[in-house]
């Protein structure tokens, strides 16, 4: 039993206004109005993907991680009972607020939230509208997109995630921080996407590094770089990963040092994948302009 995919986010942020002009100006976002205190934005037939709450945390709030059926929430219940691993419910005002038919809430090993859902309400009548050019997004089977999580622990949370949630290993890149610092990323998919979550050890304030929209053309990801480029908000050049070959680049969002990852091209996994190991995190490019530190 296994999650199926990343579902949604929800941020928690100081400057509201600021991530909603990220959301649709910078990322091309569709508003989609509000549950509770939280902007609501789409990226396809979902009624949202990512949702925006006022808070001083200014980070990852929550995640939403996707299983197809009631059934196979019971089964996910039965696997948190087994490996000792607290939930609760949520009750019918927070199902209305995510626009799903049920939902376990627990917490991983480092205290951020997660929702297992199923049931998500979907809005085909009221087709996506990119708020700036991009021709769409890509999702489906693969989710939301994927994030990195940073941990202090990465044995402990690889545990969590793989023997509890059911991810599996991809492959391993040893990440270089600096002259003398590395560490490693562990890439873990639940669906054909390469990676679905990354799990380092990396040194910053934040529960995440980045999370990643993957786009379906080359173009949209020149169009988006051109857009944060204005406004000197690229953290790192075009590139191409070394492990899902996705051609990307990094902008900061409005929660520095968090990022986004805008690319294209990634390369998925299937029953034939062989987990790898790797000495660097791209082949070419991904040149670093905008250190963590820096707004």
């Amino acid at each position: 039993m296994s999650i199926e995919r990343l579902g949604y986010l929800g941020f928690a942020v100081k400057d509201v206004p600021a991530w909603d002009a990220f959301m649709t100006k910078k990322l091309g976002l569709m508003p989609a109005g509000k549950a509770g205190d939280g902007a609501l934005y789409r990226m396809d037939q979902r009624a949202w993907r990512i949702a925006v709450h006022p808070g001083e945390l200014d980070d990852l709030a929550y995640i939403g991680l996707e299983v197809d059926n009631a059934a196979a929430l019971e089964r996910m219940a039965d696997k948190l009972r087994e490996a000792g691993v607290p939930f609760t419910r949520g009750d019918e005002a927070l199902l209305q607020q995510r626009k799903v038919m049920g939902m376990l809430c627990l917490q991983d090993p480092f205290e951020l939230p997660i929702e297992i859902y199923y049931g998500p309400f979907e809005v085909y009548p009221d087709p996506f509208l990119a708020s700036a050019p991009v021709s769409g997004f890509v999702t489906g089977d693969q989710g939301l997109g994927h994030f990195v999580r940073c941990v202090p622990d990465a044995a402990k949370a690889l545990a969590f995630y793989m023997d509890v949630l059911g991810f599996q290993l991809s492959d391993v890149v040893d990440i270089q921080l600096g002259p003398q610092l590395s560490a490693e990323g562990h890439f873990l998919h639940c669906n054909g996407r390469h990676h679905t979550i990354a799990i380092g050890e990396l040194p910053l304030p934040k529960r995440i590094h980045h999370f990643m929209l993957q786009v379906n053309t080359l173009d949209d990801v020149g169009h988006a770089y051109d857009r944060f480029d204005a406004e000197g908000l690229i953290s790192m050049q075009f590139g191409r990963h070394i492990n899902d070959h996705m051609i990307s680049f990094y902008g900061r969002t409005p929660a520095a040092p968090i990022d986004v990852e805008f690319g294209y091209g990634a390369r998925t996994v299937d029953a034939s994948w062989t987990v790898t190991r790797h000495g660097h995190i791209s082949m070419w490019g991904h040149k670093p302009l905008l250190l963590p530190e820096q707004g």
